[in-house]
């Protein structure tokens, strides 16, 4: 079967965000155990913060090296290759001994990870113009669930057995979702004759060309900063006084960001409308103002849990309407546009988890709030100055 005889029914469209859940998932089983993991390595929470920095910098190197080759090779054969691949990775931190181990383990993955944003403008080829949007926004639900509920089933297998048994239950998970993907995916090869280095560095020249891509660029990596800033610290904050949760406890908090999912599909369908602006700026508002809860959270548990509704919703609604704008620039480069900004969407999210752990060493809580708040500020500023001055763009 090949993409132009394919159709992209809603089963297909449900494994295909499935399976980019499954893969971007292998970075955040992590998240929740990093005390843990600090503990049984004999290192500090800072050195075991590197755990979350190794697999946002090793999804970049991915972004660059691998995403592009989307527009270059079948897709198929691709997709399959590196969901094995990411597979191999997790067996590896599965058995690692030292912190060495766990960080080779946990790049490699996250290299392959990238997967991801090769399955996203495949199906984004395959939709309908005027489905676009939303199977954009039901590919990164799945995303997004993936990317929350890994805490979730992280805290729950290490009460069950140990930090490692979510690793050994995920690698043969992936390679049986990539068998499902041999079988179901059609096969595709963009029409291009590009070599692989001219292939990256059309990337850059993308970024130089497209005003409106090097904006929602900028937009994605401040919201996946302000994701990170919120999530990496939060396993040191929960496992302390006063409220000394369980790894299980912890990986629960993701179910509350689960229902995030609920806005990529919303963000989707106002992009297919042609309100995409609209998703953006309310995004970015809701942001800023999800700070205010979240700074309650070393006295709030309530508090905390609207602070982290309200932040991953609006994350979503950023990114999907970001993804919507920069999929209708140039068809025939939807891999590369995809690299270039999930790039710089994952440049963020590792530099605002380096911020993070510093903050939360140095001024604790208080100081992880003022950071979040700041990027969150700083997002609505460059949006608003960018409308006024082109608008069209935007």
């Amino acid at each position: 079967m090949s993409a132009s005889t394919a159709k992209l029914t809603p089963a297909l469209v449900a494994l295909m965000a499935f399976a980019t859940g499954l893969a971007v998932a292998s970075n955040y089983y992590a998240q929740p155990l990093l005390h843990t993991l600090a503990e049984t390595f004999g290192v500090s929470t800072g050195t075991a913060g590197l755990i979350v920095t190794a697999a946002q910098l090793g999804y970049a190197i991915g972004l660059v090296l691998l995403v592009p080759l989307g527009d270059l090779l079948e897709r198929r054969a691709l997709i399959v290759s590196m969901t094995l691949l990411g597979a191999v990775g997790l067996l590896i931190t599965a058995s690692a001994q030292h912190i060495g181990m766990m960080l080779f383990g946990t790049a490699l993955t996250a290299l392959f990870s990238v997967v991801a944003q090769v399955l996203l403008p495949f199906a984004a080829a395959l939709a309908a113009p005027e489905q676009r949007g939303r199977v954009v926004g039901t590919i990164m639900s799945g995303l997004l669930l993936g990317i929350l509920l890994a805490r979730t089933v992280a805290g729950v297998l290490a009460g069950i057995g140990s930090w490692r048994t979510v690793y050994w239950v995920a690698a043969p998970l992936l390679v049986l979702t990539a068998l499902a993907l041999w079988r179901a995916l059609p096969t595709h090869r963009e029409p291009n004759t590009l070599r692989y280095p001219q292939l990256l560095a059309s990337v850059f020249a993308l970024l130089r060309e497209e005003p409106v891509l090097r904006l929602r660029a900028l937009l994605g990596g401040l919201s996946f900063a302000i994701f990170s800033v919120l999530w990496t610290p939060m396993a040191f904050l929960l496992s302390s006084a006063p409220y000394h949760y369980s790894d299980v406890g912890i990986g629960l908090f993701g179910l509350v960001g689960a229902a995030g999912a609920l806005a990529a599909g919303y963000a989707g369908r106002l992009a297919d409308r042609g309100q995409g602006e609209r998703a953006t700026l309310q995004g970015l508002v809701l942001l800023l103002a999800s700070w205010l809860p979240i700074a309650f959270a070393e006295y709030s548990i309530a508090a905390f849990v609207v602070g982290i509704l309200v932040l991953d919703l609006a994350v979503q609604a950023v990114h999907v309407s970001n993804q919507s704008a920069i999929y209708r620039l140039r068809p025939e480069a939807r891999s590369r546009l995809t690299s270039a900004y999930m790039t710089c969407y994952f440049i963020g999210g590792g530099s605002g988890s380096l911020l993070s752990a510093w903050a939360y060493s140095h001024g604790g809580w208080p100081l992880v709030c003022g950071l979040g708040a700041a990027f969150s500020a700083a997002g609505v500023a460059v949006w608003l100055l960018a409308t006024r001055r082109e608008p069209a763009a935007a």
